[in-house]
């Protein structure tokens, strides 16, 4: 009898409803506490800070059911891959990945290797693993994480693969176990999911739809981070500004940024934020809270608005500079990054020529740019496309020479200032040189002596470069 899997549904995943979230408390079975004891468990993650964040998660519920972390595959009991579906080379690379396991569960066969989070929404991946990767034994998506133990117990107990992801709205589920991967800063979630459906975009299919977390929840997490020394917090959302659209109790974006403010926390940073949504009140609550990072990530994505509107990006060009000019008048002091696709389908030169004018125009300290990448499912996926690779390529080129000068002229003002930077580690290669970051969120390599991971500590910088600064700690 063929076995029959749970799969995800691209069509389903696009409905929405006005249904209030369901919030849901966890609670752990207590016949899976002690699935793990005497095994190690290894989590590879790909993607963006709320797949790190995923991670956390997939780690504190195999440690709440006795596995034991570990560096190494050869040492795992249980691999669980947590996999990125924002483009095609992020896939591509978990497939070599997943072939590359290959002989290590034939070497051992007791181990289990499993997958997890965006790519396994889609409905090619799934059929993917079923045809072509027999020795993926568990296969879960991002509505139901917490299904992790009992997927386990079913592949231990029943020796068979266990394939569940479901397509939903989503709810939101408190008192999670996590095993953080930092001691000293915290990813934070505030809300999950999308409902802005950008043409070009997958994550309203693979996290579902926008819903928060209520307020109380989230800045009792940050006071608990605070009496464990967590030094820096960042709250994350597919769109923070959106925050609170989706409670009844009225509460807002702005007013969560004064309430985790308010916890004392010395470093908060937030991402990302959409255009749309972004109000007054949010700036001035960003403007009277100094804990508050002086760094907004802010995407453009293009500087055409016949792009911007096949992107369904819901504002005009004229509109993101009339908010850069308010968020500069009121924080002059901000740096300011964004993402820009270039290669939308159909970009002309003109188009391409805008996008050059929005990035003269902002002067972004940094841009994370790439080039358009079809996701299956989503409309723009669907568009005719007739540009070039070759040009797609050139203009990439072209738009990374403009970042990186003003990137670099961003960071001049920097050279023989002394500045805070949150210590993240040491470097591999000189036990004498250290990374971390300013509160502008600007990479700093530094020469110091008895510095822990965690320490806020002053540095003068020494040079400048576009991308990271260098420098010596002072006393």
């Amino acid at each position: 009898m063929k076995k029959e899997y749970i799969k995800p549904s691209i069509a389903q995943a696009r409905k929405r409803s006005l249904q209030a979230s369901n919030i849901i408390q966890y609670e752990i079975e207590p016949t899976y506490q002690s699935l793990g004891t005497g095994k190690n468990y290894l989590v590879i993650t790909h993607g963006c800070q709320a797949n790190v964040r995923d991670s956390e998660t997939v780690a504190g519920l195999l440690e709440s059911v006795g596995f034991t972390s570990v560096s190494e595959i050869e040492d795992a009991d249980i691999i669980i891959i947590n996999t990125c579906a924002i483009r095609s080379g992020a896939e591509d690379k978990v497939y070599g990945q997943i072939g590359a396991l290959k002989k290590y569960k034939k070497a051992k066969p007791e181990l289990i290797i499993g997958l997890c989070g965006c790519m396994a929404q889609e409905e090619k991946t799934i059929e993917n693993i079923i045809n072509k990767y027999p020795w993926v034994e568990i296969v879960f998506g991002t509505h139901n994480i917490t299904s992790l133990p009992k997927l386990i117990n079913d592949v231990m107990q029943k020796q068979q693969r266990m394939i569940e992801v479901y397509s939903k709205e989503g709810d939101v589920v408190e008192n999670v176990p996590v095993a953080r991967f930092m001691n000293h800063k915290a990813w934070v979630n505030i809300m999950y999911g999308c409902d802005k459906f950008c043409t070009y975009c997958i994550v309203p299919y693979t996290r579902g739809k926008q819903r928060s977390r209520l307020l109380s929840d989230v800045v009792q997490e940050v006071k608990e981070l605070v009496e464990q020394g967590y030094k820096e917090v960042c709250l994350l959302g597919q769109n923070v500004n959106a925050y609170g659209k989706d409670l009844s109790d009225g509460s807002n974006f702005a007013d969560l940024l004064n309430a985790v403010a308010a916890t004392g926390i010395p470093r908060i940073r937030f991402v990302t934020s959409h255009p749309w949504d972004f109000t007054e009140e949010m700036i001035l609550a960003m403007k009277n809270n100094p804990n508050i990072c002086p760094y907004l990530h802010l995407p453009v994505q293009s500087g055409s608005n016949d792009v911007l509107k096949r992107m369904n990006r819901h504002y005009d060009i004229e509109t993101y500079k009339a908010l850069v000019d308010k968020i500069k008048e009121h924080l002059p002091h901000y740096a300011i990054t964004t993402d820009i696709i270039v290669g939308f389908p159909n970009e002309t030169d003109e188009d391409f020529e805008k996008t050059l004018e929005i990035v003269d125009y902002v002067q972004y300290d940094n841009a994370f740019t790439f080039i358009f990448s079809p996701r299956e499912g989503t409309p723009a996926a669907m568009m005719e496309d007739k540009t070039p690779l070759s040009i797609k390529e050139e203009r990439l080129q072209r738009l990374n020479k403009k970042v990186a000068e003003y990137a670099n002229a961003k960071n001049q003002p920097f050279l023989n200032r002394t500045v805070e930077v949150l210590v993240d580690g040491l470097s591999k290669k000189n036990d004498q040189i250290y990374s971390g970051y300013t509160i502008e969120n600007k990479l700093v390599n530094f020469k110091a002596k008895d510095v822990q991971i965690g320490d806020l500590v002053k540095v003068k910088i020494t040079e400048v470069l576009s991308f990271s600064l260098n420098g010596e700690m002072v006393e």
